[in-house]
């Protein structure tokens, strides 16, 4: 099992499903490249009406923390979900090295 994903990595992926579980305020101001909003607490206390055992998910905060947190407890109960190293952040800068813009 997969337990963290550089940015550089994710996008050689073929259609990852990716998370963004910051609010959504955070994911409105920006956010990884066809990212679906899903805030933490809402993962967190629902995640079997967001999640199935049978995807794999990329998921991000911030700067990889809360993210590293909550893809240890869904791996725990059974799904496979990976953290996105660094999270937004690490994003933000992997972007601005290629001089694109990210939205």
């Amino acid at each position: 099992m997969v337990s963290g994903i550089r940015v550089s990595e994710l996008f050689q992926l073929s259609n990852p499903i990716i998370i963004d579980i910051r609010n959504y305020y955070y994911y409105n101001l920006g956010h990884i490249s066809g990212a679906i909003s899903v805030p933490y607490y809402n993962l967190l206390n629902n995640y079997s009406h967001y999640l199935n055992k049978y995807n794999r998910y990329y998921l991000y905060c911030e700067n990889g923390e809360q993210s590293l947190e909550i893809v240890q407890r869904l791996n725990s109960f059974g799904y496979d979900t990976v953290n996105i190293i660094g999270g937004y952040q690490e994003y933000v800068k992997f972007i601005d090295g290629m001089g694109k813009v990210y939205f």
